[in-house]
């Protein structure tokens, strides 16, 4: 937590104020004998500065005023009374005074503007950001329910004149519409764990020789029409990660690829140790996007432009997340055959390390 971060508590605001002004006094005047009396009073009246940038009104006038009686009479000479002898000094004491409530005064007002500005943008972003999302989501969620619709109407209504085939062919529809409900809803969940901060990393001993071929064959629907290949070592030992996460993870990038590719597209998922980091490179050898595209793949809502495939733009944005939450970091680049690569990279934990450099 910043050391400026707002104290909300009123009493600790004034036992801050009050023994922040005495500490700071107590230290100068212990090298009083070294700096004089008018540079004192700047050092206080920056503290006061400071004071206004973490609490309330009250507490910093209260500063204000408790730091020119502390400099009054300890520093103004004569010392140890609040009497002034010179008028110059005296009229220092009016202006530090004046100014330390001032600067005080303003101080916050500048923050109550700042935070309810702050306010009014954040306000502005959630309307944009639901926007967005209902724009989004709103064909997505149609076209399977009209999908779902359609076809049990048709199984209610004309069982008689639908053939075996067809049935299969309206329930092989239902289910492939409800995958679709159901990464949607999936997704719209992470999307909001992500932005609530509740993401709970629970690493445990994985097999990525078992969760790759899982998530591929999950997907099995989306890429009968494409090439995959596993690039892995089969004694590639245990490490640990979220299982579901990096399930989530691995499925969201080659469910990307799958979409944004035409038939026959290689989708190769190679995975190795580099420089004490396990390594996974999702690429496809599809016609890749333009370099000022790469960066913003893994925004909300973002997608590509020059494309016709559904989609939410969640998918990419959704794993960047569960990537960090795991330390680990992921980009996107162009690859050599013209397609497009994600790589990415998870710290291993000592004892992982020795276990891969073994292999």
């Amino acid at each position: 937590m910043s050391i400026f971060h707002k104290i909300k508590n009123k009493p600790t605001q004034f036992l801050v104020s009050t023994i922040t002004i005495i500490t700071t006094s107590l230290i100068c005047y212990l090298i009083s004998d070294y700096i004089g009396y008018k540079t004192i009073a700047l050092v206080l009246l920056l503290v006061v500065s400071l004071l206004a940038i973490i609490l309330d009104v009250i507490p910093v006038l209260l500063a204000a005023v408790l730091s020119a009686l502390i400099w009054d009479y300890f520093f103004i000479p004569p010392h140890f009374t609040l009497h002034v002898d010179k008028t110059e000094d005296a009229l220092m004491l009016i202006m530090y005074f004046i100014i330390a409530l001032v600067n005080g005064v303003l101080t916050t007002k500048i923050r109550k503007i700042e935070k309810i500005t702050q306010l009014k943008e954040e306000k502005l972003n959630s309307i944009k950001l639901y926007n967005t999302l209902f724009n989004s989501i709103s064909h997505e969620l149609r076209t399977p329910i009209s999908t779902i619709y359609g076809s049990t109407d048709n199984l209610l209504n004309n069982q008689k004149n639908l053939s075996e085939e067809n049935k299969i062919n309206l329930i092989t529809e239902i289910h492939k519409a409800s995958e679709r409900l159901n990464r949607l809803v999936g997704n719209l969940l992470n999307i909001s764990r992500l932005e609530t901060g509740h993401i709970s990393v629970k690493k445990d001993w994985c097999n990525v020789n078992e969760l790759i071929p899982y998530v591929i064959n999950s997907l099995e629907q989306e890429l009968k029409n494409h090439n995959i290949k596993i690039l892995i070592d089969e004694q590639f030992p245990l490490v640990k990660l979220d299982y579901g996460l990096m399930e989530q993870v691995i499925s969201n990038i080659v469910y990307n690829a799958s979409i944004y590719t035409v038939e026959n597209t290689i989708i190769t998922v190679d995975i190795k140790l580099v420089n004490n980091n396990l390594t996974i490179i999702i690429s496809d050898n599809g016609s890749g996007i333009s370099d000022d595209e790469i960066e913003k793949i893994f925004d909300k809502f973002y997608r590509i432009k020059a494309t016709s495939a559904n989609g939410t733009g969640l998918g990419l944005s959704i794993a960047k997340g569960f990537i960090e939450a795991h330390n680990g970091k992921i980009k996107a680049f162009n690859n050599e055959l013209k397609g497009l690569s994600f790589e990415i990279k998870i710290p291993l934990a000592t004892n992982e390390i020795m276990n891969l450099n073994s292999i």
